[in-house]
C-alpha cells in the first residue's frame, strides 16, 4: 500500500448509523464520497446490521481504498441478542433504549481507541433517530455533523414544531392546516406524520426531536437534498440553522461507483425481465425497506395490477418492522399476469430506475427513493404510509409535478387502498398527464445531476465541509468553537 494510504496518513471521521436499511444507505454513500476525497472513514452500526451487510456485500470485513481514501467498518452489539429475539423483533421503543444505552458507550470506546492508536477522530457524524451521537461528541469534545436523510421541507416542519414557531395539529384540533415559511400549505395529514398527535410509532418522532434539542451542539447540518429542488425552503432555513444540501448522494458518480455498497439483502436479477420490455412500459412497485402491506392490500395491489394490464415489477419483501406477518400472493396471480409481470423480494433500485423499460414507480415516498426517483427522471404513483412518506408524496404531485397520487397515507386511509382506485390511478400514470409528468421529472433529473458535478451546488458544500474537517484536525481540539454555526 503506498504511503498516502496509510491509514494513519489520512483525517479521520467516524460515521455512526441507525440500523435500518434506510439510514445505512444515505449514510454510507456519504461515507464513500468522503473517502473518495481522501479521509478515513469508519463507519459504524449495530453488529446486526452488519450480519445483514455481510451476507449481501463484500469488503465489509476490511479497509477497503475508496478514491484519494480508506473506509472501514466497525460494528457494535445492541445488548439484543440471544434471550431477547423476540423482543427486539416485536418492541422498537425497547430497541431504541438498549440502541442509545450500548451505543454510547461503544461509540466512546471507539474514539479513545482510535485516539490511542494514532488515529484521532475529527468528526462524528450521524444520522437521525440517535441524537445521543451528539451528546457522545459533545462529551468528548469532538465536531458533531448531521446528515439530514429527508427532506429540506420536512427538516423545517420538524424544527418550527421543536421551537414552538408554527400551529401543528393537536389532541383539541387534529385536522388544521399547517403553514410554515417558504412552503405549500400541509393539510393535517401532510405534515410529517410522527408530528401528528395520533401517529403510529411515535417514538421515532422523539428520536428526531432529540436530534432539534441537540441541535446547538451541532456545527453543520448535510442535507440529503439539493439547492435547486427546494431552493426557497433551503434559503429560509440556512438563515436559522448551517444546513449544507449535498444531494443527491445517490446521483454522485464518486459515491454510487463505489465497491463498498451496504444493502441488507441481496438483489435479485431483474434485468432479463426489464430488457424483455419495450421502453417505458414497466410499472417498477416498492414500499422500501420498512412499511409493510397486510394481506388484504396486498390482495387489491395485485388485482389491480392484472385488471390494469400494465407490465410489472414488484418488489414484496418479507415483513422487517413489529408483528407484521408474511403475506403471500393471491392463487394464480403469477400464472394470470404471466410474462406481463415478474415479483422479487429485493432489487438493485439505481438500475431499475435507470433502467428505459420502466415508464414510473410506484413508490411509498420514503425520501430515499424519492430522490432516486427525481434524480433517475422517472414519474412516480405516490403510495405513502407514515413519517415524512405523507409530506414526500405532496411535494411530488403538488410541487415537483411529477407524480400522481394514489393514497394519503395510513392517517387517512385506515381501510387501504381499493383495487379499483389502483386500477385507474395506473392508468390515468400513462394517460393524457404523462407526458408532462415525465417532461418535469426529466428537468428535475438534469438539475440533480448538474448540482452533483464539479463545481455544481451540491460538490461546492461538501468541498467546504471536508475543508472544515481537514482544518479542524490540522488544529486538535481547540478548533471545536472554530465549527460553531450551529441552530437558532
Amino acid at each position: 500500500m503506498p504511503h498516502a494510504m496509510n491509514s494513519q496518513d489520512l483525517v479521520h471521521v467516524l460515521l455512526v448509523s441507525f440500523p435500518s436499511q434506510g439510514h445505512v444507505t444515505p449514510l454510507l454513500r456519504l461515507g464513500n464520497l468522503l473517502a473518495s476525497t481522501g479521509l478515513l472513514v469508519t463507519f459504524s452500526t449495530t453488529e446486526n446490521a452488519g450480519d445483514f451487510m455481510r451476507k449481501a456485500n463484500k469488503n465489509i470485513d476490511e479497509a477497503t481504498p475508496v478514491g484519494d481514501g480508506m473506509i472501514r467498518f466497525e460494528f457494535f452489539d445492541d445488548g439484543l441478542s440471544g434471550d431477547n429475539e423476540e423482543r427486539r423483533r416485536l418492541d422498537l421503543e425497547y430497541k431504541i433504549a438498549q440502541l442509545e444505552l450500548h451505543g454510547k458507550e461503544a461509540v466512546t470506546r471507539f474514539v479513545e481507541k482510535h485516539n490511542k492508536e494514532g488515529r484521532p477522530v475529527a468528526c462524528l457524524i450521524n444520522n437521525p433517530f440517535i441524537p445521543w451521537v451528539t451528546d457522545v461528541a459533545h462529551a468528548l469534545n469532538i465536531p458533531n455533523a448531521v446528515l439530514w436523510v429527508q427532506s429540506c421541507a420536512s427538516f423545517s416542519a420538524y424544527y418550527h414544531y421543536n421551537n414552538k414557531l408554527a400551529i401543528f395539529p393537536d389532541e383539541s384540533d387534529p385536522e388544521i392546516d399547517v403553514q410554515l415559511p417558504s412552503m405549500p400549505l400541509l393539510k393535517h395529514d401532510e405534515i410529517p406524520s410522527f408530528l401528528h398527535p395520533n401517529a403510529p410509532f411515535s417514538f421515532f418522532g422523539k428520536g428526531i426531536l432529540g436530534q432539534f434539542k441537540n441541535m446547538s451542539k451541532t456545527f453543520c447540518v448535510l442535507v440529503e437534498t439539493f439547492q435547486e429542488l427546494e431552493s426557497e425552503v433551503i434559503d429560509y432555513m440556512s438563515k436559522l440553522c448551517p444546513i449544507k444540501p449535498i444531494g443527491p448522494l445517490f446521483k454522485n458518480p464518486k459515491s454510487s461507483n463505489s465497491s463498498i455498497q451496504g444493502d441488507f439483502v441481496e438483489a435479485d436479477d431483474c434485468m432479463d425481465f426489464l430488457n424483455s420490455k419495450e421502453p417505458a412500459t414497466v410499472v417498477y412497485i416498492s414500499f422500501g425497506s420498512i412499511v409493510s402491506l397486510n394481506q388484504e392490500q396486498t390482495n387489491e395491489i395485485a388485482y389491480g395490477l392484472l385488471n390494469s394490464g400494465v407490465s410489472f415489477l414488484w418488489v414484496l419483501k418479507p415483513p422487517t418492522m413489529g408483528s407484521a406477518s408474511a403475506v403471500v400472493l393471491p392463487e394464480n396471480f403469477l400464472g394470470a399476469a404471466g410474462d406481463k409481470g415478474k415479483v422479487v423480494q429485493w432489487c438493485a433500485q439505481k438500475e431499475v430506475l435507470e433502467h428505459p423499460s420502466v415508464a414510473y414507480f410506484v413508490t411509498h415516498c420514503g425520501w430515499n427513493s424519492t430522490l432516486e426517483a427525481i434524480s433517475s427522471g422517472v414519474p412516480v404513483v405516490t403510495f405513502p404510509a407514515w413519517g415524512d412518506q405523507v409530506t414526500n408524496a405532496k411535494y411530488l404531485v403538488d410541487v415537483f409535478e411529477m407524480g400522481v397520487r394514489l393514497s394519503r397515507g395510513e392517517q387517512t386511509e385506515k381501510n387501504g387502498v381499493s383495487r379499483d382506485k389502483i386500477e385507474k390511478c395506473l392508468r390515468e400514470a400513462i394517460g393524457p398527464k404523462a407526458a408532462e409528468m415525465k417532461k418535469n421529472a426529466l428537468k428535475w433529473k438534469e438539475a440533480a445531476k448538474e448540482a452533483v458535478a464539479d463545481g455544481g451546488s451540491s460538490d461546492r458544500n461538501l468541498k467546504e465541509f471536508v475543508e472544515k474537517i481537514r482544518n479542524v484536525s490540522k488544529l486538535g481540539s481547540a478548533s471545536v468553537n472554530l465549527v460553531n454555526g450551529t441552530c437558532t
